[in-house]
């Protein structure tokens, strides 16, 4: 049995092209893990790279506790089942499923004992002397799966087993190998473009697009929560409906405005997550709605609509139709007005009909048109306040504090300044205080309602803190953005600190032998990383590491002042932050800026020297927006 990690796993061609692009996940023992997604996406590439037979452009991968980037793949203890089944043709099933153990000279009686207990498991055994071409293709795949059993691997690969698989087989072979999966208690790792595999296999599911990882869930949290359009959208039979519409705020409920200028009413508390700004009636947004979550009525409020299409598949009804314009006729033109519902029990409904539609409030969907991400996180990107400035000091949240001598040079003049809150901003303290409406489990955290007036403060609180309470708080102002009439005045400070350089390595004589040592370079610093690094950043590059410029990251916490004397990067300090509750030296490092945070306010140096630690370094390339280690 073995869990396994995927750290920053990239695959680029020699020609640029990025198949995986910087896939992590963590998969535990036992787990049944679904890569899914479109052809092209990268999923049987990032399978083949766990198998070994496609090389790691970067990352690490790790089976167990082991890192196998360079381990063979008859080494990694895996066994792999593909679609187009890979049978010899001239032996027998029992041939088949013995030809590996055999090639490992496993005595054969031991042989014989894992073949018949995998061709029982398989329900195969009055197969095992036929030759594959007298084997249905479902049974083929069973002889498949049963190769694969009988070497007792710790991690199972399959590749879209099931594809060559007419559909009543392919619902037949799920049902098999989830309770292959359940018997066996290992992990498998599926490859497949089928959602409804997906759904129905997975303990968790990574939904992947160009190459890029698009949300690793559950599957009924891709399903309820889904992170884009594209998941929504991907997820789902018959696929989610989406529309352009506007969002407006009235008191307590939020009117959603079609195009054509129909409208439907949610609940605000539904929709409190989502930001101010998409409530004000002005903003284009994606409405997602999924055909289940959609009541029809033949009168009444909602969305009027013509039936087009009905498709009667006995349990439940498929209905096609477009949405009428403000003039109350109908368009077979515009794209965004077809509608798709799925009902059950109903048979009273025919093409050419108008009825009207009202989607279920309690599983509507908003994304922004733009990015195309939801808009309602399970933890609020930020919160925004208004704060008003007089002289040193600012009102906000119903309290008047110090205002930060760095927002008040922001600021300029502005008599009222927007505060961009992260959640994880709010801290416990004394400077505000709010009661605590709802509480929720989100991601693991607990995400606090604080009640604003008639909306909320998002805050992430730990378990002490109960629905009712009166909470205390102060903000982390170095990671607030301060805006001025909707214009970022001020950047929040982020976790790393990152500088360009270069890389080079020296060669000497140690005991005889030739031995190889790498640096990191940064203007005249000089930082001497492990050996594996180094080998590392030149298998990925070549020869030509040597020439080329990378970004080293670092965490702003690694970063430490040094004696001048000491090995290091020099600083000129250009300017002090002053954030009230913290500080920073604005450095010059060669051309270069850093930011240091500082304590105490005694802190008066000109130049400074800072050092940090090869092994709190992060690599990137600067040709590809690649992490090398």
């Amino acid at each position: 049995m073995a869990s396994l990690k995927l750290s920053h796993i990239y695959k680029v061609y020699d020609n640029g092209h990025k198949a995986v692009n910087d896939f992590s996940i963590d998969i535990a023992d036992r787990e049944f893990i679904v890569f899914v997604g479109p052809s092209g996406c990268g999923k049987s590439t990032t399978l083949r790279m766990i198998a070994g037979l496609e090389t790691i452009t970067a990352g690490d991968l790790f089976i167990g506790d082991t890192l196998v980037n360079d381990m063979e793949p008859k080494d990694r203890d895996i066994a792999m089942v593909l679609q187009s089944y890979a049978l010899y043709p001239h032996m027998s099933v029992y041939e088949n499923m013995a030809f590996g153990l055999r090639n490992r000279k496993m005595p054969e009686n031991e042989i014989k004992e894992r073949v018949m207990k995998a061709a029982k498991m398989l329900d195969i055994e009055e197969y095992l002397e036929r030759k594959p071409k007298e084997m249905s293709g479902g049974q083929r795949q069973r002889v498949a799966l049963g190769r694969a059993l009988v070497r007792d691997p710790k991690v199972f690969l399959l590749d879209e087993p099931l594809s060559n698989l007419d559909a009543k087989l392919r619902a037949a072979m799920r049902t098999e190998i989830t309770a292959l999966h359940k018997s066996l208690n290992t992990t498998f790792i599926y490859v497949t473009h089928d959602q409804v595999e997906a759904m129905t296999m997975g303990t968790r599911i990574v939904v992947m697009k160009n190459g890029y990882v698009q949300q690793i869930d559950t599957p009924m949290n891709l399903y309820n929560e889904p992170y884009n359009r594209f998941v929504a959208g991907f997820i789902g039979t018959p696929q989610m409906n989406f529309f352009d519409v506007k969002l407006k705020r009235r008191q307590d409920r939020v009117s959603v405005i079609f195009t054509n200028g129909d409208q439907v009413t949610v609940p605000y508390e539904k929709v409190s997550k989502i930001h101010s700004q998409y409530l004000n009636g002005d903003t284009t947004v994606t409405f997602g709605i999924r055909p289940e979550h959609i009541f029809i009525e033949k009168s009444g409020d909602g969305l009027k609509f013509i039936v087009t299409n009905v498709e009667r598949l006995g349990n439940e009804t498929i209905i096609y139709g477009k949405l009428g314009d403000h003039l109350g006729e109908f368009t077979m033109k515009d794209e965004g007005n077809n509608i798709v519902v799925k009902v059950v029990d109903r048979d009273d409904i025919a093409v050419g009909d108008v009825v009207y539609a009202q989607p279920n409030p309690e599983k509507v969907h908003f994304f922004d048109n733009d990015t195309e991400v939801t808009l309602m996180n399970k933890i609020p990107p930020y919160n925004t306040v208004q704060a008003e400035i007089s002289g040193d000091r600012m009102s906000l949240l119903r309290r008047e504090v110090l205002l930060p001598p760095i927002f008040k040079t922001a600021a300029k003049n502005a008599a009222e300044i927007e505060l961009s809150i992260p959640p994880y901003a709010i801290v416990p303290g004394n400077d505000f205080s709010l009661e605590v409406a709802k509480i929720e489990k989100a991601d693991d955290k607990n995400l606090a309602y604080l009640q604003k007036g008639d909306s909320y403060l998002f805050a992430l609180v730990d378990d002490s803190v109960k629905e009712g309470d009166e909470y205390g708080f102060s903000l982390r102002n170095e990671k607030i953005n301060v805006l001025v009439n909707g214009k970022e005045v001020l950047k929040a400070v982020g976790d790393d600190e990152s500088l360009e350089g270069s890389f080079y390595k020296t060669e000497v004589r140690e005991n005889g032998q030739r031995v190889l040592h790498f640096f990191y370079k940064i203007g005249d610093y000089a930082i001497e990383t492990a050996s594996e690094q180094g080998y590392k950043i030149n298998s990925i590059d070549g020869d030509a590491c040597y020439k080329n410029n990378y970004k080293y990251a670092v965490p702003r916490e690694k970063i430490r002042l040094v004696g001048s004397s000491e090995n290091g990067i020099d600083g000129k300090v250009k300017e002090i932050l002053d954030y009230g509750n913290t500080r920073f030296a604005k450095l010059d490092c060669g051309g270069q800026p850093l930011l240091l945070e500082i304590s105490g306010p005694g802190f008066s140096e000109d130049r400074v020297r800072v050092a940090f630690d090869p092994g709190d370094i992060s690599v990137w390339s600067t040709r590809i927006d690649m992490k090398l280690c």
